[in-house]
């Protein structure tokens, strides 16, 4: 069953202005799948086949060389000096659409294309299927049933899967490969806890004293491992929007999961039923409402979302913000079937910090059916379709 992307059509796009298009996001997201499904008839090879990486590592041109063009290259990040001869032949061969590639992994890949093919490939950042891409392709389940499975294809393509099978089974996957790939983790254990304790914290403000403490490991390290984290796409660190007004606002990041199924799985929560008795409903929410909006921006080809939280230092705040001239497209999460005028002081704050006509429009996302209209510039929603 194949599931209609929202990225199939900046793909198509990039590949028509670009010689080389770049594909990443999370282990089994989708990079492969998407890829071989707008361009069924290209070439296609994986490195992930230790032979062909072998074969890449060794004599990068020959390997290259021997590829009939255009083609897919899978899993990239194992031979991330690839690169650099990959703009030798786009730069002999101006012609667009020629390399189409897939990457786990952010630190040596983005270091590796930045230096080597700035200005020759387009980026897109997929991540797990979003509530609007479910509801358009109508297998979309209850938004609360979404939030406990998370948004990985293979739960919704396989049949009769297993989630909480499938979950356990990925963790692993990812720590034995991914984080092994990245850094070297002496104790896997450790970084199995660190994992854990972060998803605990999804959508509160990052202190990594507090985390390094509860896992027991030093400041640096922690500060080491999310950045292990951001790189495999696993997390999200939100920076704080501010101006330099005269008032001193909140600094630390905000720390969100990219997939809210990942999160509940790693704090023990597999349904909505015990998602909603824990304490974490709240934060699991608002980490469903940061999804939704980060991929509605980065289906319009945005690779620098400018997406912040706002918070001021007297706690006054606006839980996600997007500036547009001085002014702002503000959201705030509630997990409220019945919403309230009390549920827009988030809006009001940022107006009256920045004075009036600063909000161009409010969305709260909530737990209601229909859209409607709260106050002036200000609608009731639940996330499934967001339009900016």
């Amino acid at each position: 069953m194949w599931i209609t992307r929202n990225a199939e059509r900046l793909i198509r796009q990039l590949g028509r202005q670009f010689p080389v298009v770049f594909v990443t996001g999370a282990r089994q997201a989708g990079k492969t799948s998407i890829l071989t499904h707008i361009y069924p008839d290209y070439t296609y090879v994986t490195l992930d086949d230790p032979d062909r990486a072998a074969e890449a590592e060794n004599a990068p041109s020959d390997f290259l060389g021997s590829l009939p063009r255009p083609v897919i290259i899978d899993e990239a990040q194992y031979v991330p000096r690839l690169f650099r001869h990959i703009k030798i032949i786009v730069d002999k061969v101006r012609k667009h659409g020629q390399f189409f590639i897939t990457g786990s992994q952010n630190f040596s890949l983005m270091q590796n294309l930045t230096e080597s093919l700035a200005g020759r490939c387009g980026i897109v950042s997929l991540q797990t299927l979003s509530a609007d891409e479910l509801k358009k392709s109508g297998v979309m389940p209850s938004i609360e049933k979404y939030i406990s499975t998370g948004g990985f294809p293979a739960l919704y393509s396989v049949r009769n899967i297993n989630v909480r099978h499938w979950y356990p089974s990925y963790i692993a996957t990812y720590l034995e490969r991914d984080v092994r790939n990245i850094i070297n983790v002496g104790n896997l254990r450790d970084f199995n806890r660190f994992l854990r304790a972060s998803a605990a914290r999804t959508a509160q403000t990052l202190s990594l004293s507090d985390l390094a403490r509860d896992v027991g490991v030093a400041p640096n390290t922690v500060k080491s491992w999310l950045s292990v984290l951001q790189a495999s796409h696993i997390i999200y660190l939100l920076e704080p929007y501010y101006r330099n007004i005269g008032k001193r606002l909140v600094k630390s990041p905000k720390l969100y999961f990219l997939d809210t199924g990942l999160a509940a799985h790693l704090t023990g929560l597999y349904s909505w039923q015990e998602i909603f008795k824990s304490p974490l409903a709240g934060a699991l929410w608002e980490t469903y409402a940061f999804n939704q909006i980060l991929r509605c921006l980065l289906r319009h080809g945005i690779s620098t979302p400018p997406l912040y939280y706002w918070r001021t230092s007297n706690g006054r705040e606006t839980d996600f913000i997007i500036e547009k001239g001085g002014r702002f497209i503000a959201f705030e999460a509630k997990l409220t079937g019945s919403p309230t005028t009390a549920d827009l002081n988030g809006f009001r704050a940022l107006e009256e910090y920045y004075g009036g006509g600063s909000l161009i429009k409010g969305f709260l996302i909530c737990r209601i059916g229909k859209t409607f209209s709260m106050a002036k510039n200000i609608r009731a929603i639940n996330g499934t379709v967001i339009s900016l």
